[in-house]
């Protein structure tokens, strides 16, 4: 009551007013509350369980705030971006999860792994120990095997027989004598190396009767050779000069028999003697024939039948340059092929037998069995009527201008002097030799002049008469330098003449040059081929010719020599073996006691016609049938070098086959001692490296404080005794292998291109194989050849600053090749590398071969060489001038075939690997 009475006295009176309001405001922030609290409390319960009530129901589509599918809830606007991420993630997250167990998986099996490799290292690790263990005593027992099965194979006892005479049976009479029954092969062991004594002619009475050229000559050879010994009592051949003599003074066959009889090395009968009759003229001396000479061997110019031996005695050669060198400058050309003559013949007949005309014989008669005792009458009409008919040029004159030779009866003799005869045979094609009538002469002095002269100038000889016996008929095949026909074929002649291609007459020209060269020019040449064909007929190996010996310059070695990328960088190509230990000992060249005159190596392809070279060989520089050497190959394969195309045949044909050899590196330097270190660092872990030789070639000795790169092979540092490009070729005794890679101090070469040179090498080891091509060329205007080192498709020649070659040529040209060219080489310090190239191909009849595509191998960055000259060039086309007139032609061959490593640094698999062949 009284709060109502407040509440209106407020609202009426003065006094409430104030109150009311105050009581207004109250309830109405409590209804606030109260209302706010039922809103936030009984409210979301009320729709909490409205809500439940709803979603329990079974209708899908009265569910309006209950929970949502996935897909329901991503229909929500502002939330489907958000439920892609998640689904990403999530897929993310399993596959994580996969791959993190699948990882795990993975390094357990790892670990189990490594462990086995682990115990399998250590199972290999012994059982290598027990490998190593076997094989060791696998080599011993060998070993002891082969030394109780194979006995030590020692040197033969040498035989010298206390009585000389005691088991040596004699023959029924000295015409019979041959090798088996009058020659004492005890006195030749195999080991002997063929010892021989010379008589000194001043000791004995008929040495005052000897021609003074020829005896001087004869001395001077002796002095020089080889086999010569001195101690008289280990000889296997006694040679006594016994001619040419002089008239008046001649001895008498009786006083000249007793000489020889008492000689203190005679033994009774002369056995293994040899009497030597030069002829220097045309005029014959058979005064031996008379006179008893034993079982002693003969080897004169002139034989009768009943004198001469067949395999005992030498037919040789007249001895016309007795003291003199031939002037090969005087010495015609071998081309034109085609002279002035197609033949000619000059000659007197003094003394003849009765003639088939004269006896009034026809032809008919003559064929049916009735021949006449000579043909001579025959040959000189139908050479007549030949030079009548004017079908060719050809000369012909059986009448002396002057007077003529002394010759034997029945035998032509010479006419003129011997340079008029020489200037008739320049301009013949043919040169016709005119055997004796009397069929019993074998051979005359005036027909070994005859041969002699025709060889010297390219004239082909034409000999009539086959029984004759030419100089070494029995080590020479004369049929592949001269015609030999029978006399009652002079009706013939002619035809087979004019048949004869160009092709062979230039090889037989050839082949008679080389010939004359070898066997006949110089009394050197004479009396070596004498020897080599006894030394021959016994099977005694031949004395190694000799080796330049090596004077070394002290060097300190030990520069640790590094290796330029771009020179050996090979990727993963196996070059070949890198010798970790010092190298293995490569086999020397050398000739073995096995190989005696058999070793014959022939190729019937390498030239056109009856034409075959017959070069020297290191071992002995006469005999042909120990240096046939020419090959025939066809190409070449780079799988397993070495036993195609003509390396093999070569190689045994100079002593043997080495399936595993190596290279020597030549290195001609002059005072350039940074351009040298650069150069020999190069070589460092080159494959297949014997050895390499610095030839020093200054006067000036190298630096004491140089220090040499150590690039695993010995170098060796020669001094040489004076300034000469030639020393490029010396065949030092250093040089143990049969490749020589002559390079220059400023090449640049790469392994593999060195390796693949090597290789191309053992596919053709008679020839030049190397880097830069160059090639000569005919100058039309000035009729002269020219030296040009210009880029193309074809070359004749491969410079050897950067070429593989076979030491054999090395003792071919310090020995064997005419002074005159390496007297041109030293004059112009110039040429030398187109000098041997003239050699090889003039050998050979074969061009170098070019390997990789590239033409420049210089350094870049090094001083300038000789080749920079202006002057180079000029002397390099003089050089080729002057060679071609020392060699008679031009023995360069030109060729576009070049081998480049196409599939050399290809790794093909082991089971497509195949025999490739490049032609």
């Amino acid at each position: 009551m009284t709060g109502y009475t407040m509440l209106r006295n407020g609202g009426v009176g003065n006094g409430g007013q104030p109150w009311v309001l105050r009581w207004s405001s109250r309830i109405r922030l409590t209804w606030l509350s109260f209302t706010l609290f039922v809103i936030l409390v009984f409210f979301p319960l009320i729709a909490h369980y409205y809500l439940t009530t709803i979603d329990d129901a079974d209708d899908a589509g009265k569910r309006i705030f209950g929970p949502r599918t996935g897909n329901e809830l991503c229909e929500v606007k502002h939330v489907q971006d958000l439920c892609r991420i998640r689904e990403s993630v999530s897929e993310e997250l399993l596959q994580l999860e996969a791959k993190r167990q699948e990882l795990n998986s993975e390094i357990a099996k790892l670990n189990l792994k490594i462990e086995a490799c682990k115990k399998s290292i250590e199972n290999a690790k012994q059982d290598l120990l027990q490998l190593k263990n076997v094989i060791s005593q696998t080599e011993h027992s060998y070993k002891e095997l082969m030394a109780q099965n194979q006995p030590k194979l020692s040197l033969p006892i040498r035989l010298l027989p206390d009585k000389d005479d005691a088991t040596f049976p004699l023959p029924k009479s000295n015409r019979n004598c041959r090798l088996h029954n009058c020659f004492d092969y005890s006195r030749c062991p195999l080991t002997s190396g063929f010892p021989v004594y010379v008589y000194n002619s001043d000791d004995y009475p008929f040495g005052s009767s000897l021609d003074p050229l020829i005896k001087q000559a004869f001395e001077a050879t002796v002095r020089t050779n080889v086999y010569v010994t001195e101690n008289a009592n280990i000889a296997c051949v006694y040679i006594i000069l016994v001619g040419e003599m002089q008239e008046p003074v001649m001895p008498k066959p009786t006083e000249l028999e007793q000489q020889l009889h008492s000689l203190p090395y005679w033994r009774t009968d002369g056995h293994n003697h040899l009497i030597i009759n030069l002829s220097r003229k045309s005029e014959t001396q058979n005064f031996i024939y008379n006179i008893s000479t034993g079982r002693a061997m003969i080897a004169q110019s002139t034989f009768y039948d009943a004198q001469y031996r067949p395999g005992f005695d030498i037919v040789v050669s007249p001895l016309v340059h007795a003291m003199s060198e031939p002037n090969f400058l005087e010495i015609p050309p071998q081309v034109p092929v085609k002279r002035k003559y197609l033949f000619s013949f000059q000659g007197e007949k003094i003394e003849s037998l009765r003639s088939s005309l004269q006896e009034v014989r026809s032809f008919e008669e003559e064929i049916e069995g009735n021949a006449p005792a000579d043909y001579d009458d025959r040959i000189i009409t139908t050479l007549k009527a030949v030079q009548d008919s004017k079908l060719d040029f050809v000369l012909v004159e059986f009448t002396c201008k002057n007077q003529p030779k002394a010759s034997l009866p029945t035998e032509w003799a010479l006419c003129g002097e011997r340079e008029d005869r020489l200037e008739l045979l320049k301009l013949s094609t043919f040169a016709l030799i005119i055997t004796p009538g009397d069929t019993h002469l074998v051979i005359s002095a005036g027909c070994t002049m005859r041969l002699f002269e025709a060889l010297e100038v390219g004239a082909i000889p034409v000999v009539l008469g086959e029984q004759v016996q030419l100089p070494y008929n029995d080590v020479i095949q004369w049929n592949e330098a001269a015609l030999i026909i029978p006399k009652p074929r002079i009706t013939e002649v002619h035809f087979l003449l004019r048949s004869i291609s160009d092709n062979d007459l230039l090889a037989m020209r050839r082949q008679g040059r080389f010939l004359w060269e070898t066997y006949f020019s110089t009394s050197d040449n004479v009396f070596s081929t004498v020897l080599a064909i006894i030394r021959t007929r016994i099977q005694i190996p031949a004395a190694p010719i000799r080796e330049e010996p090596a004077v070394e310059i002290p060097h300190r070695s030990g520069k640790a020599a590094g290796t330029d990328p771009n020179m050996a960088d090979n990727g993963d190509l196996d070059l070949g073996p890198v010798e970790t230990e010092p190298p293995y000992a490569s086999p020397k060249y050398l000739r073995n006691f096995t190989l005696t005159a058999m070793d014959i190596y022939r190729n019937w392809n390498s030239a056109p016609g009856p034409f075959h070279l017959f070069p020297y060989t290191p071992f002995d520089p006469v005999l042909p049938s120990e240096a046939k050497f020419l090959g025939s190959g066809t190409g070449f394969r780079p799988i397993g070098g070495g036993a195609g195309g003509s390396g093999k045949e070569f190689q045994a044909a100079l002593g043997g086959n080495v399936p595993r050899e190596q290279f020597t590196v030549v290195m001609l330097t002059y005072e350039r001692e940074e351009v040298l270190m650069n150069s020999l660092e190069r070589l460092n872990g080159l494959p297949y490296l014997n050895k390499v030789v610095v030839v020093w070639n200054s006067p000036k000795l190298p630096s004491e404080d140089l220090l040499w790169p150590d690039i695993g092979v010995p170098i060796m540092v020669v001094r040489t005794e004076k300034n000469s490009l030639n020393n490029r070729f010396l065949p030092w005794d250093e040089i143990e292998t049969e490749a020589i890679l002559s390079i220059d101090d400023d090449a640049h070469l790469r392994h593999d291109e060195i390796m693949f040179g090597f290789r191309v090498w053992r596919e053709a080891r008679d020839r030049i194989v190397g880097f830069p091509g160059r090639y000569h060329a005919w100058d039309i205007p000035h009729q002269s050849w020219l030296y040009n080192s210009n880029y193309s498709c074809e070359l004749s020649m491969v410079l050897t600053g950067a070429a593989f070659f076979h030491k054999y040529y090395a003792y071919l040209y310090s020995y064997v090749m005419p002074q005159a060219i390496r007297d041109m080489v030293d004059e112009y310090i110039n040429c030398e590398d187109i000098a041997m190239n003239f050699l090889v191909s003039h050998l050979t009849r074969k061009p170098p071969i070019k390997v990789t595509s590239r033409w420049t191998f210089r350094c870049p960055g090094c001083p300038q060489a000789l080749s920079h000259d202006d002057s180079h060039f000029h002397e390099r086309h003089k050089c080729i001038n002057f060679f071609v007139k020392v060699y008679g032609y031009m023995p360069l061959l030109y060729t576009q075939f070049r081998v480049d490593s196409v599939l050399f640094k290809t790794r093909l698999p082991h089971d497509k690997t195949k025999c490739f062949k490049f032609i």
